[in-house]
């Protein structure tokens, strides 16, 4: 049997997620525990799969917030030859991890 999973947009990306799972997501302002995405692009369910045109209606995924926190640092470094041209500058991403309820 084939397991049921979704594409979902979120934060100018698009992620595959099935329930149970754990994923890390743009920097959202939600509160509380619960976080719904409607932005549901397709759907596959016991082998049927439903795609969203661009997304689909009365659908909706919900995932329980479980954090937020920043990744590892990025360096950025430019560099130009002969002009003593140096420029060092990190980063760091800023996520929210969510775990998915259901799908």
């Amino acid at each position: 049997m084939a397991q049921d999973f979704a594409v979902i947009q979120t934060g100018g990306k698009q992620y595959k997620i099935s329930a149970g799972e754990k994923i890390k997501i743009e920097k959202t302002s939600a509160e509380g525990g619960a976080v719904v995405f409607d932005k549901v692009l397709l759907r596959s369910e016991g082998g049927r799969v439903t795609i969203g045109a661009p997304y689909l209606t009365n659908t909706s995924v919900e995932a329980e917030l479980l954090g937020m926190g920043r990744e590892k640092k990025k360096i950025v470094f430019k560099y130009h030859s002969k002009t003593r041209f140096r420029k060092k500058k990190g980063h760091r991403q800023q996520y929210t991890e969510v775990r998915i309820k259901k799908v």
